[in-house]
C-alpha cells in the first residue's frame, strides 16, 4: 500500500503492515486528535493519532535504513516488526489521554503496561498471533520479555529521541502553522553503540559541532512546542474541563478505562451527554460539554509558576494536589462553596513537574557514550539550559467561570499561600 502523507510524502507499507493498519484497534485512532484540545487555539491541529502512527512507522523505517546503510545487520523480519510496533505505539491512547493521565491522574499512563495488557489479552493479541508477529511486537512494545529483540530496536520505537518524537515534532509544528523544523541530516547521525541506539557526535575522534547543534535543535523544537502549544493556557483549561466531566461521570460509575479504549473524541462527548442515562443526564456534565463545544471555557482565576514558587514548594504542591485526588477535590469543593458556584465549575490544575527526557539522549562523544545533558564538549551546551527552561514551564491554575475569576484569585492565594501571578479582570 502507498499512502500520501503531508509530512513524509509517500509512505509505503508491506501487506503485513497494511493488515495491522486495518485492525480496528488502529483504525480507532482516526477519531482521536493528536493534540487534544489544541484545535481551540490552533484551528489546524485536527491531525490524529492515526496520522501520527503512520508517520512514526515511516520514521522508524528510515532510521532502520540509515543504520543498515552504515553496516548494521537488520533482518527483514525484525525490520517489519519494528515498523509494526511503531504503528501500534499509540494504540493504548484514549481520547484526551494526556490530560486524563498525566495532568489529572484519573488513569495510569497509557504506556505503563496495564492498558497494553488489556488490549493484548483481547482482540489485538489474537490478531497479531494470527499475523505471526505477536512475539516480536509484544517485546518491542514492552509487553513481553525484551530478550527476544535487540535493545536498540525497541529504542527506535520508544526512548528519548525516537521515531515517535521525530514524527510529532514535524507534524505538530506543521498543523499548528508554526515555522519550526529540523534538518533531516539528523537521520545520518544515528548509530548503535554498545547495543543501544545513540546519536553520533564524533568524526575521526573529534566532536562534530554540526551534529551536536542539530541534536540540540530537536530539544529547542520540543521546548518551543511545549511552551506555545502543549501548555497553552486555553488548551489546558479546555482539557481540565473534559477531565472534570469524566470525573463527574465516574461518580455514576461510567466512562472507565475499558470503555474509553473503544472510543474516539466524538464518542466520548456523546457518551458524557448520556451519563448516567439518556433520559436523565447529569446536567453538570452536559453543561461542561456544551461549554467546550461553544468554546465558552472556564477562565484563569489563579496562576502560580516556577517564577514565584521554589522547586521544593512545587514538589509539595504536586504531592498534595496532583498525587492525591481527594485533596484536589476538597480544594475545589471549598472554593466552589466560597464562590457560590457549583463544584463542577471549579478546577484545580496541578500537573507534575516538567521533565525534558530528550535531553538525556545517548550520544557518542570523544569521551565515550554519554547522556547529552552530561556531556561537556568543546563549546557551551544548550541541553542543560533547555532542561532548566523546560522545568520552568510548570504552572498551577485554578479555573472558574469568568464572573468569579477575580474573587477566585484572592481566595486561592489565601488557600495555597502564594500570591496570584495572574491579574484577572472583572467580567
Amino acid at each position: 500500500m502507498l499512502l500520501r502523507d503531508p509530512i513524509h510524502g509517500d509512505i509505503s507499507l508491506s501487506p503485513l503492515e497494511t493488515a495491522v493498519l486495518d485492525l480496528p484497534e488502529v483504525q480507532r485512532l482516526r477519531g482521536i486528535k493528536q493534540l487534544g484540545t489544541a484545535y481551540l487555539v490552533y484551528p489546524g491541529c485536527l491531525h490524529t493519532r492515526f496520522d501520527h502512527s503512520l508517520g512514526a512507522a515511516a520514521v522508524a523505517k528510515r532510521m532502520l535504513r540509515e543504520l543498515a546503510g552504515r553496516g548494521l545487520v537488520v533482518g527483514a523480519d525484525l525490520a517489519e516488526a519494528v515498523a509494526i510496533a511503531a504503528l501500534l505505539h499509540d494504540v493504548t491512547h484514549v481520547p484526551f489521554g494526556h490530560t486524563l493521565e498525566d495532568e489529572r491522574r484519573l488513569f495510569p499512563r497509557h504506556d505503563k503496561g496495564r492498558r497494553l495488557g488489556m488490549l493484548f489479552d483481547a482482540g489485538l493479541g489474537d490478531s497479531l498471533r494470527r499475523l505471526g508477529v505477536y512475539d516480536a511486537v509484544a517485546a518491542l512494545l514492552g509487553h513481553a520479555a525484551a530478550e527476544s529483540v535487540p535493545l536498540w530496536a525497541a529504542q527506535i520505537v520508544s526512548s528519548t529521541i525516537d521515531a515517535d518524537l521525530l514524527d510529532y515534532l514535524s507534524r505538530d509544528s506543521y498543523f499548528a502553522g508554526l515555522a519550526q523544523s529540523y534538518d533531516e541530516r539528523v537521520f545520518h547521525q544515528f548509530v548503535v553503540d554498545d547495543g543501544q541506539l545513540a546519536i553520533n557526535l564524533t568524526k575521526h575522534g573529534m566532536e562534530r559541532h554540526d551534529a551536536r547543534s542539530e541534536t540540540e535543535q530537536l530539544l529547542r523544537m520540543r521546548y518551543f512546542l511545549t511552551e506555545r502549544v502543549y501548555y497553552h493556557h486555553t488548551k489546558v483549561a479546555a482539557g481540565a474541563m473534559i477531565s472534570k466531566a469524566v470525573e463527574l461521570a465516574h461518580e455514576h460509575g461510567a466512562v472507565g478505562e475499558v470503555e474509553l479504549l473503544g472510543m474516539g473524541d466524538g464518542a466520548l462527548f456523546e457518551r458524557l451527554r448520556r451519563v448516567p442515562s439518556e433520559a436523565q443526564p447529569d446536567r453538570r456534565i452536559v453543561s461542561l460539554v456544551d461549554r467546550l463545544e461553544r468554546r465558552t471555557l472556564l477562565k484563569r482565576g489563579y496562576v502560580i509558576s516556577a517564577r514565584s514558587v521554589a522547586r521544593s514548594e512545587r514538589l509539595a504542591l504536586v504531592a498534595r494536589y496532583h498525587d492525591v485526588m481527594d485533596a484536589r477535590r476538597a480544594a475545589e469543593g471549598d472554593l466552589a462553596r466560597e464562590l457560590g458556584c457549583d463544584v463542577s465549575e471549579v478546577v484545580v490544575y496541578c500537573p507534575a513537574l516538567t521533565v525534558m527526557k530528550e535531553a538525556a539522549v545517548r550520544v557518542r562523544t570523544p569521551k565515550g557514550l554519554l547522556p547529552l545533558n552530561q556531556y561537556e564538549g568543546e563549546g557551551p551546551s544548550e541541553a542543560a539550559a533547555l532542561e532548566t527552561s523546560y522545568e520552568r514551564l510548570w504552572r498551577f491554575f485554578v479555573f472558574v467561570p469568568a464572573e468569579h475569576a477575580v474573587r477566585a484569585g484572592r481566595l486561592a492565594a489565601e488557600r495555597f499561600g502564594f500570591a496570584n501571578e495572574h491579574q484577572a479582570r472583572a467580567a
